[in-house]
């Protein structure tokens, strides 16, 4: 009897219920969980143990000294805004770069749309390690490509600001460099998906009563795809200011970005409080903004 009415119940309810609550399912073991171990771990007390961390007994079972070395030692500070920055500027040039790139794949023939869509994800069927590694090789001093913009420097530049050769590795230029390769398919889809909604008759129609293309393009195309910048800006933004490999790798250690500050706390310093402390507040940095983003978006769309 009880089989039945269970059978009876996903029959009619369970199994939307089950694939409904699946994706909360997820963000909670995956998400939150990992989260509030993270949390516990930053107002922890560093100790000799592995993990090197303890609640309670000898030490204190709350303390606040990690976020206080957080917002006060100024490695930490510095580590945030070049993050910050990097980040920032290579979003911004993904958007100048990959705005261009989607609205000519929404306007090239349908027979091309498919292939072009296909070059640009492309770079994701390689290795991700070994993409960064040809890209140290591109910014080597004997290089082709360091040869050649060497070259276009000393023929911009006069002759007392020649070069041999431009240093571009170890430098926070090859970080932006790399992660403006590595992170433009991803505001390029977004924007792709955001302009093929659109609908054509509106340019028309402006067109028709008098606009250049360029008049259409800031009144009409650009505002109407906003949603897709947005949504693309955070999927190049919110990585990027996170990355640990491309900075390890191309960038200066004597300004490192956050992840590698995170990653050195963990691994070499092994102060754990610490390492969970600056990763909570990059969380944040990077969750609240997007959450906010999201409830006003939606309420926007319910007073409509």
């Amino acid at each position: 009897m009880a089989g039945s009415r269970l059978s009876r119940w996903f029959d009619r309810k369970g199994w939307s219920d089950l694939i409904v609550g699946a994706p909360y399912i997820w963000l909670l073991v995956f998400f939150l969980l990992p989260f509030l171990v993270v949390v516990a771990m930053s107002v922890a007390t560093k100790t000799s143990t592995a993990p090197p961390i303890s609640w309670g007994g000898e030490v204190p079972l709350v303390s606040w000294e990690a976020y206080a070395r957080v917002f006060g030692d100024g490695l930490y500070l510095r580590a945030f805004l070049t993050s910050v920055l990097n980040a920032a500027v290579a979003m911004v040039l993904c958007l100048l770069i990959g705005y261009p790139m989607a609205l000519g794949l929404v306007r090239v023939a349908p027979a091309w749309r498919n292939i072009l869509l296909m070059l640009v994800i492309l770079p994701f069927w390689t290795s991700f390690l070994l993409r960064v590694y040809a890209w140290m090789g591109l910014m080597g001093r004997n290089s082709w490509f360091n040869g050649m913009l060497t070259d276009a420097w000393n023929v911009l530049v006069p002759v007392d600001w020649a070069v041999r050769s431009i240093p571009m590795m170890n430098t926070n230029f090859a970080v932006v460099l790399v992660m403006v390769y590595t992170y433009l398919p991803f505001m390029i889809l977004p924007l792709y998906a955001s302009l093929e909604r659109l609908d054509p008759t509106l340019d028309e129609a402006a067109m028709d009563l008098g606009s250049k293309p360029a008049r259409v393009f800031w009144d009409v195309t650009l505002p109407q795809s906003i949603p897709g910048i947005i949504a693309g800006g955070m999927l190049v933004f919110i990585p990027a200011a996170g990355e640990l490999v491309i900075p390890t790798l191309v960038g200066n250690a004597s300004s490192p970005m956050i992840g590698r500050v995170i990653s050195d706390e963990f691994a070499q310093a092994r102060d754990w409080p610490m390492a969970s402390a600056v990763a909570v507040v990059l969380l944040l940095m990077m969750v609240v903004p997007t959450m906010l983003y999201s409830h006003f978006q939606a309420r926007a769309e319910g007073s409509k």
